[in-house]
């Protein structure tokens, strides 16, 4: 079968060095109880410490108990805002779930809220019968014009509806229409807006640049390995609405499954080109992959010689974090070992997650992202840039601090893609411009992320500021990317545009058909 072949991958045995077990333990009647990690380093320590025939001095330390105290109790809990509280049970079918229950990842996906028939329902049993006032919905004042705004935004979204327990429980339902976290999730009707009028279905052109179905290679080095087009939950705004998620009224997906088959033709093309190094494990989202198939696609990438690394993208951290922390199961464990495996081989193995406001963060997002960094885990955020979400410089510096807080490196911050049945979401690139102005210095080097463009027809990321020309009365901005080649690729210069509702009279005066790619 080659060096590519499915069949050959191992399944490793060998368990993760750290664990969160607390939770088993927890008294129904005790919904906050502290999290105490359990480590070998931990129990070393103690036995130490209580063994008199061992020198302190072998402990290599000034103060053990310090020592002791700083491994049971992470930086992470001292000062926090987040308290150990079931905030799930905020929501009204939720009042009675335990803590136990709610980690559960098969509890999660049996009780999560897909289609707009479930989302319905759940918005009649949380909203208040009344809306608060907001000038910018002016026409929705009750509940009823709320279900009714939404459900007329669903038959127009390119995306379906799926939203998950954590998602749902850390929305405000007594205040939705100025949530940031149901704005990004839940389309409404009265906030959608002509889409651009140089938009595309495809507007990465990913499938231009696809030697093998579901394999993107667009980077001379890099590539993109589409594992499926499932998704934990599914964001309004996202790149792959061409193939993401169920059909939906307007979009007729080009669905990406799970099957071996296509896995093996994608692993044999990396296979067979040896100046891949660096693939990007996505999809959809690789959280929708079984356990034993994550476990079998990473270690095939990790013994072909030529790939030095490769990421795990999955948003699974920011919407379901419960899973990283459920014993029964093996999704984190498995990624936890193609890390280590990688570092023995000298590669290097990471997620890639998406978070876009401080307000996906709870104490479970905390403890999960605790535990993938004790056990080596590489965690770096990729974020988009969405209006009335995180495009004012307190909520992206908020944001970008909870990440470094809980050491995970803010990578990316996307200007938003030229994306069907979102320009209410998408910001001018003078937005993104102006927040890396006012960011960067504000918080580490390291710690601060990239403001970047993904080109329209497929020229990559630049950076926002790397722009050649940018007119704001017709919202066009050039790029080049010299180090993207392929089919009219050579010379070309990329075009990006500001949405229509930021330009001087909404655009009216722009006569976009005689904007044309140029050639340079």
């Amino acid at each position: 079968m080659g060096s590519a072949g499915l069949a050959q991958a191992p399944l490793r045995q060998d368990s993760p060095d750290f664990t969160y077990d607390s939770h088993n333990n927890i008294s129904p009647d005790d919904q906050r109880g502290s999290a105490v990690p359990v480590t070998k380093a931990t129990q070393d320590i103690k036995e130490v410490i209580s063994n008199p025939t061992i020198p302190r001095a072998a402990l290599n330390i000034q103060d053990e108990r310090q020592n002791l105290a700083a491994s049971v109790h992470p930086a992470y809990f001292r000062g926090s805002k987040f308290d150990r509280v079931p905030y799930w049970q905020r929501i009204h079918r939720w009042e009675d779930i335990g803590e136990r229950e709610f980690l559960s990842y098969r509890w999660n996906t049996a009780k999560d809220v897909q289609g707009k028939e479930k989302l319905y329902y759940f918005l009649k049993e949380e909203l208040p019968e009344k809306m608060p006032d907001t000038p910018e919905y002016e026409h929705t004042r009750t509940r009823d014009a709320f279900l009714e705004d939404v459900i007329r935004g669903i038959d127009l979204a390119p995306m379906s509806i799926r939203l998950t327990p954590h998602i749902l429980a850390s929305i405000n339902w007594n205040d939705p229409l100025n949530d940031p976290l149901s704005r990004q999730f839940i389309p409404k009707k009265s906030t959608f807006q002509p889409d651009h009028p140089k938009l595309e279905l495809d507007s990465l052109h990913e499938s231009d640049d696809s030697p093998v179905e579901g394999l993107v290679h667009r980077y001379t080095d890099k590539c993109l390995f589409l594992a499926s087009s499932h998704c934990p939950l599914y964001c309004r705004f996202c790149t792959r609405s061409y193939a993401v998620g169920a059909d939906t009224e307007t979009v007729t997906k080009a669905a990406l499954k799970p099957a071996r088959r296509r896995w093996e033709a994608m692993l044999d093309y990396i296979a067979a080109t040896p100046v891949i190094q660096d693939v990007v494990l996505s999809g959809g989202d690789s959280y929708s992959l079984m356990p034993q198939h994550l476990a079998i696609i990473g270690s095939r990438l990790l013994e072909i010689p030529h790939v030095r690394r490769f990421r795990v993208a999955t948003k699974g951290l920011c919407v379901s974090p419960s899973r990283t922390l459920d014993p029964n199961d093996d999704w984190t464990e498995e990624l936890i070992k193609l890390s280590k495996e990688a570092r023995l081989r000298g590669k290097h193995v990471a997620m890639h997650t998406h978070f876009n406001h401080p307000n996906e963060f709870s104490w479970v997002s905390r403890e999960a992202a605790q535990k993938l960094y004790a056990n080596g885990v590489t965690v770096r955020n990729q974020s988009v840039l969405l209006k009335g979400v995180n495009d004012d410089i307190d909520t992206m510096k908020g944001l970008i601090r909870e990440l470094a807080d809980n050491n995970i490196q803010p990578y990316y911050v996307y200007a938003g893609d030229l994306v069907k049945g979102v320009e209410d979401l998408r910001t001018p690139l003078s937005t993104i411009l102006d927040l890396e102005t006012q960011i960067r210095g504000s918080i580490a080097g390291f710690m601060t992320p990239q403001f970047v463009v993904d080109l329209p027809g497929g020229g990559g990321k630049r950076l926002a500021a790397s722009y050649k020309t940018y007119d704001r009365a017709t919202g066009r901005s050039t790029f080049v990317a010299p180090a993207v080649h392929g089919k009219n690729k050579e010379g070309r210069l990329y075009e990006y545009y500001d949405p229509l509702a930021s330009l001087p009279n909404g655009g009216e005066s722009v006569d976009f058909a005689a904007i044309e790619h140029i050639v340079i």
